[in-house]
């Protein structure tokens, strides 16, 4: 018989409530809201561990060979996802907690850490590097590493050159096989005479192009360049930092455009997930760069970092998904969508 399991050992509690140990008591200057400050970090730690395990987990689905669009993996999938918005969320809301401590609260004992500080945190660049985030597109790349001991560097790098979800989601959305199915399209109705395109889209272009208020026109050309050529040798293109392929787009679109159909509603659910990873870790950086500017004002972090200004600018860069996000911008209302076709009905589970 193998031994009881007892809560406490099983939690490990000796060693979780039993490694606290405020720099100010070292120093026989007690501060109170340190052990505040130090309980709230080791949580945020805790859960950067449970988002890499849930995201390493959704990645190894999602690089199946063979993935159906209305699978209990495609589900687990989704669920996973769900899950990692809503820790994000409550890390959001652990903020909520550290604004109870005071500026002149956190002064009694900021100048005790240097130079630790949260810019030190190598989960959660490991995080950033699995959901997708390259390298190219860090800000801060000459320094975002230079405070990290060797071991926490290597983990980072790894990272960044194994496939990412992003990457995992690209390559299951170019897989989506219905415009590839000629039998899906035959009686396909287009009154665009454009046979350079696949019929959807030389339809969805025109009727896309009849939406746009005049002050709009700009995207006309934006709309090519995301679902009909890519201009990799224009140095002005915003493609050139594309994270999604053409195909990737036009197969991402079409399930936003038509997600009421049975086999389009997991897709449409993921996809959507996505987006709300992105929106969750922006709201934090947000919370996280109002926290510090009202506690320390335009001061330096202890890690050495602007404070304010550096948690700003990775605001401003750091969207994962926003390939997905843009893609809003080429909806059009659902009275003005093509009629699918009876076999392409059929196709997403309407009978027709």
């Amino acid at each position: 018989m193998p031994d009881e399991v007892h809560y406490s050992d099983y939690l490990q509690l000796d060693k979780i409530l039993h490694a606290q140990f405020p720099e100010s008591e070292k120093l026989n200057q007690p501060a109170h809201d340190e052990m505040l400050f130090i309980i709230i970090h080791q949580t945020y730690e805790l859960w950067f561990k449970q988002l890499l395990f849930e995201v390493d987990s959704v990645t190894a689905i999602m690089q199946l060979p063979s993935l159906n669009d209305n699978s209990p993996e495609l589900q687990t999938v989704v669920h996973r996802l769900s899950r990692c918005t809503t820790i994000i969320k409550v890390l959001v809301h652990q903020i909520d907690i550290m604004e109870t401590m005071t500026p002149m609260d956190f002064l009694d004992f900021r100048d005790m850490l240097r130079p630790a500080s949260g810019f030190q945190s190598w989960q959660f660049k490991t995080l950033e590097a699995k959901l997708g985030l390259k390298y190219e597109h860090r800000f801060g790349q000459q320094y975002y590493t230079s405070q990290l001991k060797r071991e926490q560097i290597g983990i980072i790098k790894k990272a960044e050159h194994e496939k990412s979800l992003l990457q995992s989601v690209n390559t299951w959305l170019e897989r989506m096989p219905f415009f590839y199915e000629e039998a899906n399209w035959r009686n396909f109705s287009s009154v665009n005479d454009d046979n350079s395109l696949h019929p959807f889209w030389s339809e969805y272009r025109k009727r896309y192009h009849e939406s746009l208020a005049n002050a709009e026109k700009i995207n006309e050309g934006l709309f090519d360049e995301v679902f009909i050529k890519n201009n990799i040798n224009d140095e002005n293109s915003k493609m050139n930092e594309r994270s999604l392929s053409i195909e990737a787009c036009r197969a991402a679109m079409f399930i936003m455009l038509y997600r009421g159909y049975p086999i389009l509603q997991l897709p449409f659910q993921l996809l959507n997930q996505l987006l709300e990873i992105d929106e969750q870790l922006s709201t934090w950086r947000y919370r996280h760069m109002s926290m510090v500017h009202r506690v320390i004002g335009t001061r330096i972090g202890t890690g050495g970092s602007t404070g304010k200004d550096y948690l700003k600018a990775a605001l401003d860069k750091h969207y994962i998904f926003k390939d997905l996000a843009q893609l809003t911008s080429f909806l059009i209302e659902r009275k003005k969508l093509p009629q699918l076709s009876n076999e392409m009905e059929k196709r997403l589970g309407f009978a027709g």
